[in-house]
């Protein structure tokens, strides 16, 4: 096939091309040109920016598009009008955030979220997730049934540039055997994530089968749990800590910040209850097939060691070692707010 991926040099987009490559598809970029991680031989570069200028990409003929970085309703509407009637399929990389409610699980039709202003250029915790589901909308109203809306929960896996799932592989690199440390929530609280290689090669068996509707994509509903998460996580960092459990309710008196402060936690209750609990039915259905758990992890540290030391720090992920051990000794003494 031939394939135009939308990015294509970092994360998923890095993934995806490695395996169109892998089984032989022809392969062009479009992108700014920007990442230090270059373009793999023989694969075409068109270089522009989605937002001002799609002129590289005014001649040309796919059979499949992949759009790995549409975050605003407005640009995906120009590239899918843009490359209209020259693509046998568009594939957008969306996203479960697009999701109203998150109090049930939630199938590829529950409603989607919304938000009063529409034409915001801000993306952020408020409006990611109605943004993608614009970004959807518009996407579906140029093409119709060439439109192929893939949804992924939390990606992670190697060269993941957030840090949400490899903060505590480095953070158990670190500890030291029988060390405590903070674990949230409760051991049995579920945990879904898909290694980035997994949806890479999952969006392009849809796009080979000249699939298109809407998929969520992610680790099947009570698949892991928060504790075998961690445990597996310390196995391929080699070390064995005792876990100190604190309950969601208490975490979130203490002021930590779900999610980013303490990477892959959100309270599961309240307007966050079910959102480790997407169906994903119709994605195993259509072949999507997860690595075990071991290897994301193994992988992951490998990658993050092999990092430049100045490249393994996290900014804007995860505890600061002051701030856990405070919360340990506040947790061991019973203290409250």
């Amino acid at each position: 096939m031939k394939l135009l991926v939308i990015g294509g040099t970092r994360f998923l987009g890095r993934h995806l091309v490695r395996a169109a490559l892998e089984s032989g598809h022809q392969v062009t970029l479009f992108n700014r040109g920007q990442s230090a991680a270059g373009v793999p031989a023989g694969v075409e570069q068109r270089v522009g920016d989605r937002r001002a200028n799609l002129s590289a990409l005014a001649t040309g003929r796919w059979d499949a598009v992949v759009d790995t970085c549409g975050y605003l309703p407005g640009e995906v509407a120009a590239m899918a009008s843009c490359l209209r009637g020259r693509v046998g399929c568009y594939a957008f990389v969306s996203s479960i955030s697009v999701f109203a409610d998150f109090s049930q699980p939630n199938a590829e039709h529950a409603a989607l979220g919304r938000i009063d202003d529409p034409e915001t250029t801000v993306v952020d915790g408020r409006t990611y997730g109605p943004l993608k589901a614009l970004c959807e909308e518009a996407l579906q109203a140029r093409l119709g049934d060439g439109a192929l809306v893939v949804r992924p929960g939390l990606i992670v896996g190697p060269h993941d540039p957030t840090g949400r799932f490899t903060w505590w592989l480095a953070r158990l690199a670190r500890a030291a055997s029988g060390e405590r440390l903070l674990a949230p929530g409760a051991p049995d609280d579920p945990v879904q994530f898909i290694d980035a290689r997994d949806l890479a090669a999952f969006i392009l068996r849809l796009v080979e089968g000249g699939q298109s509707g809407l998929f969520n994509a992610t680790s099947p509903r009570g698949l892991w749990t928060m504790g075998e998460v961690l445990r597996t996580c310390a196995a391929a960092a080699g070390t064995q800590p005792r876990w100190d459990w604190a309950p969601s309710a208490w975490l979130l008196e203490q002021g930590v910040g779900p999610w980013m402060e303490l990477p892959l936690w959100l309270p599961a209750e309240g307007e966050h209850a079910a959102f480790m609990r997407v169906e994903t039915t119709r994605a195993e259905q259509a072949g999507l097939r997860l690595r075990a758990l071991a290897d994301t992890a193994a992988d992951t540290l490998a990658w993050w060691q092999a990092l430049p030391p100045e490249a393994r720090a996290f900014p804007q992920t995860g505890l600061a070692p002051e701030r856990e051990a405070a919360l340990l000794a506040r947790l061991a003494a019973g203290v409250r707010p």
